[in-house]
């Protein structure tokens, strides 16, 4: 058989793998460089402030995550149904939403008893109270002393490494969905 002669339609396996690839890859850009900063902080407040700001960066990031798989589906002509489409879309979007409100994933991993790898890396409480020459509190302009955190936050929490690993999960989930509906 010559190669001119191959079928050129393309296998579910490659269909799975192309949209897969396109989700982790939007994934990987919405949730880091078009999520705002505001989205960032906010997302996991509680109450409203929390919902809405989830609710932008999930917008933002399920059009991210759409456009992607979009682009992969007409330039590789993949034999995907926009209901397919539409549905793994909704899959990555429900997902992603319930587990950036944060108190539902650490919820999730405290009952699988992961809650010690879920607070790893993640600043600890106390502060250091600075001190005059002569080892009295010093104290800022808005009269309360003057305290400097022990450590920070960081992107190398096991909360961060949880959020991201459920993420992948569900990204796999959508793409299954994409090519099979």
């Amino acid at each position: 058989m010559m190669l001119d002669q191959l079928p050129t339609a393309t296998s579910p396996a490659a269909s799975f793998a192309a949209v897969a690839v396109a989700l982790v890859v939007a994934h990987q850009v919405a949730d880091h460089w078009v999520q705002s900063s505001h989205q960032a902080g906010h997302k996991g407040k509680p109450g409203w402030e929390g919902r809405v700001a989830c609710a932008a960066h999930v917008a933002s990031y399920t059009l991210t995550t759409t456009m992607a798989v979009l682009v992969v589906w007409l330039a590789l002509d993949l034999p995907v149904t926009l209901g397919g489409v539409l549905l793994g879309q909704a899959v990555s979007a429900v997902t992603h939403y319930w587990a950036d409100r944060r108190t539902t994933l650490a919820t999730l991993a405290e009952r699988l008893r992961l809650g010690g790898f879920y607070g790893l890396g993640a600043p600890r409480p106390a502060l250091v109270a600075v001190v005059d020459q002569d080892g009295n509190p010093a104290y800022g302009a808005d009269g309360q002393p003057v305290v400097i955190p022990v450590d920070g936050g960081t992107l190398g929490t096991g909360a961060y490494a949880l959020d991201q690993s459920w993420h992948y999960a569900w990204l796999g989930v959508a793409a299954l969905v994409t090519v099979l509906v």
